[in-house]
């Protein structure tokens, strides 16, 4: 008994340190723009505005039967450039203009939290276009003006682009015409790139190859022999940051299509403080109504719920912090309906511990009996709950995303605290079920 007391004690203090943390690290005002702290809240562009940008997108150089396919790569690239765990909830669109449809294709972007155009357009940007085009045979004496910059029209394209990339690692040269130690940027090519690489340096011996990034030629190597292993040794002057940075970049994945900037627009919240706001004191307002219910109807395992449920939501509120998870409409109601499955966790445990009684346990006996067997039935629900947001998770685009992450939290959070921490406090409590006043608290509804 002892132990037990000694361990709710702790849960308690706990709980009581990460709601300090919490409180302590929430922006007072409310306002959704407000927080740009490292453990604010992070809130969606439906909550906190953000950025839109357009893009056009320059498909003159793929077949009708490719371009599809290239403009669901394209935005699969953008969503993992500016969403890299998932969590961000990007909206990325591909539109085309026309009255018909029939005109180009444009790339809308749609970055929460982001009201700085310059720091939006960064993120998209970073990501490098990675060419690789021959020298024309009439230019390979000379393929620079004064200033010694490429000139593109001395290139032709070889249809090989960073499409076919499937991973880049940084080198560092040993020798072979390079100083020993010169950071050089390895690219390795899928099977298509591969068997592409392949043709390209078997008919074209002795040509020059122009590697292009961005446009900007970095490396103009001749094309020694035939290469079929789908490996391309990337070298200019390069300083192992920057050749770090680009390895980075290409991993994160290569613009399939050319994209140029049309467009940039910085919007407000389409649901606002006002509603964020309302949304607080409506969750809290429901919270209360629930409490009182608990408390009325379960006497005890009622009011130790409430207690644990108050914990469920300090540690919730405290991941989304630490992620940190950013919060839409579409999150929050995946919060609230993990609530309402602790809630569901509860009345389960209840109802059991009631039936143990009312079997003429003892009182710890009918606890441990009670828990053991709500336990079963929770575990398979919850399960199956953690199944479908994995699924939804994996499988769904950003926005939903969100919702996902947000409601396969909150199921193992509500396991934890409806199963272990319920437990522990009415253990602690110690009442004797032959007393009148242990039996009216243990026993619910109007037994």
């Amino acid at each position: 008994m002892f132990a037990i007391r000694y361990w709710s004690v702790v849960i308690l203090i706990a709980a009581a340190a990460i709601g300090f943390f919490v409180w302590n690290t929430t922006d007072s005002t409310g306002s959704p723009q407000a927080g740009q702290g490292r453990y604010d809240f992070k809130l969606g562009l439906d909550l906190s505005g953000g950025t839109h940008l357009v893009y056009n997108t320059d498909t003159s150089k793929v077949g009708s039967a490719d371009l599809q396919d290239a403009l669901v790569a394209l935005r699969q690239v953008i969503e993992r450039r500016v969403n890299a765990f998932g969590v961000g909830e990007p909206v990325v669109q591909i539109e085309q203009g026309g009255a018909l449809g029939t005109g180009q294709y444009r790339l809308a972007v749609e970055l929460p939290g982001i009201t700085d155009t310059a720091e939006a357009v960064r993120r998209i940007g970073e990501t490098p276009l990675l060419e690789f085009k021959l020298v024309k045979k009439d230019a390979e004496s000379n393929f620079t003006d004064a200033q010694g910059a490429a000139i593109m029209s001395a290139f032709e394209d070889t249809g090989l682009t960073g499409t076919y990339l499937s991973r880049a690692t940084l080198q560092f040269s040993t020798g072979g015409g390079q100083v020993a130690g010169t950071p050089t940027v390895r690219v390795d090519f899928n099977a298509d790139g591969k068997k592409l690489f392949g043709d390209i340096t078997s008919a074209n011996v002795g040509r020059l190859l122009g590697i292009f990034l961005d446009g900007k030629l970095i490396s103009a190597p001749v094309i020694r022999d035939k290469i079929t292993d789908g490996t391309a040794i990337i070298s200019g002057s390069f300083t192992a940051e920057s050749a770090r940075d680009m390895v980075r970049n290409l991993n994160l994945g290569a613009l399939p299509l050319p994209i140029t900037l049309e467009s940039t627009q910085t919007i407000g919240a389409t649901l606002g403080s006002d509603a964020l706001r309302a949304g607080v004191w409506a969750g809290l307002a429901g919270f209360i109504a629930l409490s009182i219910f608990m408390i009325l109807w379960y006497r005890l395992p009622g009011l130790v719920a409430v207690v644990s449920l108050t914990i469920y939501c300090v540690l919730m509120l405290a991941i989304f912090k630490l992620i940190p998870v950013v919060l839409t409409a579409a999150g929050i109601a995946g919060f609230i309906l993990s609530v309402g499955l602790a809630v569901d966790a509860n009345v389960l445990i209840a109802e059991r511990l009631k039936e143990e009684l009312a079997a003429g346990k003892k009182a710890q006996d009918a606890i441990r009996d009670g828990f053991a067997r709500a336990w079963l039935a929770i575990r398979d629900s919850n399960t199956a709950h953690i199944i479908a947001a994995v699924i939804l998770f994996w499988f769904s685009t950003s926005l939903i995303k969100g919702f996902a992450l947000v409601f396969g939290l909150g199921v193992l959070v509500s396991m934890l605290t409806a199963i272990t921490v319920s437990r522990t406090f009415i253990l602690a409590l110690g009442l004797n079920e032959k007393s009148k006043l242990g039996r009216f608290f243990m026993l619910s509804g109007f037994n």
